[in-house]
């Protein structure tokens, strides 16, 4: 028997997540889905996703729930509206980048109707989803981790379970302070180089060659430097309430609240120029005159 899963924010990343579990499914899974946008729900009809009319009716259907939505509040009113309604025993998949004590706090709501919550965060982004090559860092019960396993994988290069409820969402997070650790010296490397005559992204690709590489500077050109504050606010918050010491991602934070993918675009492509912290650099020879 096909196992119903539904979709709610059929959005650039839900959109094409559900096409894959449609396109890998083999019988598997019925796909449903629901989002506010009439022109996200008829491109996603032609992708082979049911639409339905309401929260309400996906959520009495499906056995499985990716909630792709962007911010807490409305994750958190979507797993309250669907634990109303929901099937007992559905498992609710929180796929955004939230922070682990409110994604206990809609397991709680999700528990007392029946139903469990995973937090299974994606990484890769748009290009990601569209070759069903996201990666999703999972936390949760393993029973309803096992239920939902599947169907991650459809859209996933990997999906693996890093502990409870809560683990995913850290697991993402140590991605993503890397990740904007790594655009901070990325940059500061690069702009060194520029200074010095080089061009940086020819410096660039051939980093990508050396032990320096990361990946970052590999997909730099699609950063788009639109989360980093929420990112970097969930990080710390975590670290003060362990006391861990973090001075240098304390730095990271203030920096990266700076960034702008046109800096990054400068960087790489103006020949003339590039800015930092408030200040310009030009290019000159290696034994031009400080």
């Amino acid at each position: 028997m096909a196992l119903n899963v539904g979709f709610v924010g059929l959005g650039e990343m839900g959109g094409q997540m559900a096409r894959h579990v449609v396109e890998k499914s083999d019988g598997r899974f019925e796909v449903f889905g629901f989002d506010l946008s009439k022109a996200a729900l008829n491109a996603a009809k032609k992708n082979g996703i049911r639409p339905t009319r309401s929260l309400n009716e996906l959520a009495k259907k499906c056995d499985v729930i990716i909630v792709m939505v962007g911010y807490d509040h409305q994750v958190k009113q979507v797993v309250t509206d669907v634990t109303k309604v929901g099937k007992k025993g559905a498992v609710i998949v929180i796929t955004a980048t939230s922070h682990p004590d409110m994604v206990r706090e809609c397991a709680e709501i999700a528990k007392k109707r029946g139903l469990g919550v995973i937090d299974a965060p994606v990484c890769y982004g748009l290009d990601g989803a569209r070759d069903g090559k996201l990666m999703s860092t999972c936390g949760g019960a393993k029973k309803d981790y096992n239920k939902a396993r599947p169907v991650l994988e459809c859209y996933s290069r990997a999906a693996p379970h890093l502990g409870d409820l809560g683990a995913g969402e850290i697991g993402k997070t140590c991605n993503n302070m890397l990740h904007w650790a790594h655009s901070i010296a990325n940059y500061e490397v690069l702009l060194l180089a520029k200074t010095y005559g080089i061009d940086a992204q020819k410096m660039r690709e051939t980093l990508m060659l050396c032990p320096g590489q990361n990946g970052t500077l590999e997909r730099w050109d699609e950063t788009k430097f639109t989360w980093q504050e929420k990112d970097m606010d969930i990080a710390l918050d975590l670290a003060q309430k362990r006391k861990v010491l973090m001075p240098m991602f304390g730095q990271v934070d203030q920096l990266i609240k700076m960034f702008h993918a046109d800096d990054v675009a400068e960087l790489l492509y103006d020949k003339k120029k590039a800015h930092y912290l408030g200040k310009e650099y030009k290019p000159k020879p290696i034994g031009a005159k400080d």
